[in-house]
This record gives C-alpha cells, structure tokens and sequence, in this order.
C-alpha cells in the first residue's frame, strides 16, 4: 500500500518529476503513453455560443446568433442538411464541422428559424456525459475560510448525471435528509477531444468550451463521512448554463470573474486567476488518472464566499424559495430556484 497520495502519484511518472511538476507537486507525463493522446480527434465547434433547448421530444441544440437562436433541427429540415441534434452529439460524435456548415447556410435565413432566447426553455447543457469530474478546494481563500490545508495535488471527486440541472430550473431540496444547503459558483470545463496522458502545454486544445455552473452542496451530508459524494449528489445538484462558449471565444480560462447572488446579495465576487491549480494544470493531471471522453466536463472549483466559511453563528443555510443567480465572465448568468 501506498502510505500516502504523493507517493502514489509519484510512482505513477516512474519517480520523473518534469519542470512544472517539481514546483506544483504534479506528476509527469507518462511519455510511454503519450503518443495516442490525440487519437479520436474530432471536429470541435468553434466561434459558437450553443446551447440545449428542451422540447418534448428531448433536448435539442440552439445556436445563439445575432437574430436570436437558430433551432438547428428547424434548420436542418430547411435546407436537407445532416444537423448534430444537441451538444452531446455534437461533441461525443465529432460534429462541430458539419453544425458549421449548416449555420452558414442559415445565417441568412428565415426569420422563423430563430427563436428569441427568452422564449426558449433551457435543458441541461449537456445530458449524458460520460464522466462528471470535480475538483475541491481549489482557490487559497476558500480553503482558509474553511479550515482546509492547501492541497499538494488536486482534489478530485465527482457527481452523476442525475445531478445535472439548468438554466431556469429548479432544484427540491431533500430537506427529510439533509438541512445545510450551500452554493458553489464555478467554471467549468466542457471536453471536446478523447484526452489521455497530456501535457499541461496542451491542455486546452482538448477543450471544446466552458459554461457557468454550481456546484450545489449539502454540507452535512458532505461532511458526514470522509467522503464528499453523498452531500454533492442529490438530483439537480449540478445546475449548468445558460451557454457553452467555445474556447476560441473565450480566451483565457485563468482570467476571469466569478459571481454569485443569493435573493439579489452578493455572495462571491472573484476571479479565476486566483486558482491553486489552473485549468492547464488540471486537465493534465485528471488524464492522468483516467480517459477523458468527449462530452465529459470539469467543475475546476469555487472561490471564497460560501456560507459553510462563515462563523457558525452566522451561517444562514439555503432554503425553498431562495432565488440564485451565477456568471462567469463571458460565459453568462445562470438563474435557478430552490423548492
């Protein structure tokens, strides 16, 4: 047995520290294993704001342009053109070339190809990604104000798909097991590439976009166990939106503001600058541990401002018919309610 996490993540790079690694504690590429990294390589989309529109026959994908969102399934039918019919399709089966055909088939279209955004009613803006990867602690603030020693290497968890929740939505609290409920504003990653053993210089490039999220907590249950997963994994506990943002428009991961506003009060206010481990750094060392599919996505971590960071004697948890309201830069304003 390994005697602790740092020994085992070392003998994972067979003792070889690389450069970066030495100064941040993360293991090296495996260079064995890391020619097939970019196997599978798909088309991702690129200068597109997307997004799920629910209908009763299941999500289906929008593209938010200048005349408003273009229903891609309307679209396709217009013009006899093969269409992605959401973003896991889109992603998971490699189809950002073919969507960017058929936008600029429709750019100029009918006005009845579009939608105005307040009209539409957001799904989750992905549905059934492979793997829901989180990571803790990962801002110094957040982790003084809750007593956490500063991680030597990234703090990973996850969620499943039943947490996924949306823009607009809702999430019911399951107050007969659990009473402290807590907000976590994040940015979060969205994969575009298969993404295995790779180097922190090449990170983004397997980076499809990014979306605003929560990373929604009961701390009790958090805490009940030396185990995260309980309190992390109720239904609706992963609200993402209202946009993915593909990486081209977005720039730097590492350079911009969170929000979070609780019944209009402002709860967090950072920047993600401040991360203990970039984004570059995380990926990289996720790759390491497991395959990283198409379609998967990243929470890379919340800043300061959480309620459990409060004295006890001020610590006032969520409850039915709070209102929150989330931004990334660039990325928009995620809304939803508390029942």
């Amino acid at each position: 047995m390994y005697s602790d996490r740092r020994t085992f993540l070392k003998s994972t790079a067979a003792g070889v520290l690389s450069a970066t690694a030495a100064t941040t504690g993360l293991p090296a590429p495996l260079e064995a294993q890391a020619g097939p990294a970019r196997a599978g390589v798909f088309e991702m989309p690129r200068n597109m704001t997307l997004l799920n529109m629910r209908t009763a026959a299941g999500p289906r994908l929008g593209v938010k342009l200048p005349k408003g969102i273009l229903d891609v399934a309307a679209a396709a039918a217009r013009y006899k053109m093969p269409a992605p019919i959401d973003t896991d399709d889109l992603l998971q089966n490699g189809k950002g070339a073919m969507l960017a055909t058929l936008v600029a088939a429709a750019v100029d279209g009918p006005a009845g190809l579009y939608l105005q955004e307040s009209a539409v009613q957001h799904a989750p803006l992905v549905t059934r990604p492979e793997k829901i990867i989180m990571m803790g602690f990962n801002y110094r603030r957040h982790a003084a104000e809750t007593g956490t020693p500063i991680p030597t290497n990234p703090t990973l968890f996850n969620k499943f798909n039943n947490t996924l929740n949306h823009h607009g939505g809702t999430i019911v609290l399951p107050t007969a097991a659990a009473k402290q409920f807590d907000h976590e504003i994040e940015l979060v990653i969205v994969f575009g590439r298969e993404c295995r053993n790779v180097s922190e210089a090449d990170a983004l490039t397997y980076v499809a976009g990014y979306c605003t999220g929560n990373d929604f907590s009961a701390r009790d249950l958090q805490y009940l166990t030396s185990q995260f997963m309980i309190g992390k994994t109720f239904d609706g506990f992963a609200p993402l939106g209202p946009h993915l943002v593909t990486s081209d428009l977005v720039g730097d991961p590492n350079n911009l503001r969170l929000e979070c506003r609780v019944n209009g009060e402002q709860r967090q206010d950072w920047n993600t600058n401040d991360m203990i481990f970039n984004c570059r750094q995380l990926i990289s060392f996720a790759s390491r541990m497991m395959t990283i599919k198409p379609g998967d996505i990243l929470f890379t971590g919340t800043p300061h401002g959480v309620i459990f960071g409060k004295p006890k004697d001020q610590q006032v948890w969520l409850k039915p018919g709070d209102r929150l309201v989330c931004s990334v830069e660039k990325l928009g304003e995620l809304a939803f309610g508390l029942v």
